[in-house]
């Protein structure tokens, strides 16, 4: 029953948080959230900091793929400090990427590439198991599956990934190409479902002066796969198929990762094959060896209750909550876009 339930659960939520992102996202009134005077001017008024949605989106769906991980990971008897300890590496070593990678491939230091970081996070999560298992497996929390916490980790980037798309649609970025620039079949296809962005602020007004224009909806095709990849993996993960689980969710991801690209507008670096579709092509023998090296030695089916309950210890919550807020300092500040405020007094009021 509790495993129906979570499935039932994550596809209620994603259903409903991706139909509102798709129509509501695109207008110019959900790129900026907050500005935060940051200092005052020679004229008098204040230059401002622009706290994005696209941080806060980026956030609660990195929450999201947290509380999955952790219940998985949870339904198999891992213990919490074991998972903490996993997804504190994790993003230590994932989350730097997501800057200087882009800043490697694109040349841009003020902006962030989610591909790269997930290329780092991807490569290394293995040997970080095998490293927690050397050190403290024995003596701390177990010895971990190191297959279970892949095929976990991925289900969790599935649905973090697919949720982090309503990002991209709320800031402008990660936008497809012009209807108008596709053939025959693609402008059938979208002729009613495309998207349109409003405001001269969000990145495609700003990089490629495509605001207003009708373009292929590259950020909800794959939203819709990836939960949809999410909830099948999870469904396998639940059933004991590790190894599927892990091939689907992984597999699934990173090949489409590689094929949309081709309906993408945004510069992606000057060569026929991106630096972001060759790590996606990297990832996929990559799978099939960790596969090969790492068999499933977990027993029996998981239990979803186990899962929930590991949730909830004060540990974890706060661990979650530092994550959340973490992400959001990181990403959710604007380093392209400012603004200029003014204070006055209602003096009716007085």
């Amino acid at each position: 029953m509790a495993n129906h339930l979570f499935l039932l659960n994550l596809a209620v939520l994603s259903a409903v948080t991706l139909n509102w992102g798709f129509r509501r996202l695109p207008g110019r009134q959900w790129q900026i959230c907050a500005t935060v005077p940051s200092y005052e001017g020679t004229t008098g008024s204040w230059q401002g900091t622009n706290l994005t949605w696209y941080g806060i989106i980026t956030a609660s769906a990195n929450l999201v793929a947290l509380l999955v991980v952790f219940c998985l990971l949870g339904s198999v008897g891992v213990p919490r400090v074991a998972m903490l300890m996993v997804a504190g590496a994790l993003l230590v070593c994932a989350l730097p990427a997501a800057r200087w990678i882009a800043w490697l491939v694109e040349g841009k230091q003020h902006t962030f590439t989610v591909g790269g970081a997930v290329f780092v996070g991807f490569v290394t999560l293995p040997w970080i198991v095998v490293v927690h298992n050397f050190f403290a497996g024995d003596f701390v929390t177990g010895r971990l599956s190191v297959l279970a916490v892949l095929a976990a980790v991925s289900i969790g980037y599935a649905f973090g990934e697919g949720l982090g798309r309503l990002a991209c649609i709320s800031y402008g970025c990660c936008y497809g190409k012009p209807l108008q620039d596709c053939g025959p079949l693609v402008r059938r296809v979208f002729k009613r479902c495309h998207f349109v962005f409003r405001g001269e602020t969000k990145k495609i007004a700003y990089a490629s002066g495509l605001d207003g224009e009708s373009v292929v909806p590259i950020q909800a095709v794959t939203a819709l796969l990836y939960c949809t990849t999410g909830l099948l993996a999870a469904a396998l993960y639940l059933h004991g198929l590790f190894a599927a689980a892990f091939l689907v969710a992984a597999l699934v991801t990173q090949a489409w990762r590689v094929v949309s690209e081709m309906w993408r507008a945004d510069y992606r670096g000057g060569r026929r094959l991106s630096a972001y579709q060759v790590m996606g092509l990297l990832l996929l023998p990559y799978t099939l060896l960790l596969v090969w090296l790492f068999p499933s030695s977990l027993p029996g089916v998981p239990d979803m209750s186990a899962g929930f309950q590991s949730l909830w210890h004060p540990a974890v919550v706060l661990a979650l909550q530092v994550g959340w807020l973490t992400m959001f300092l990181f990403l959710g500040r604007s380093q392209v876009t400012g603004a200029q405020l003014s204070f006055y007094v209602h003096q009716d009021r007085i």
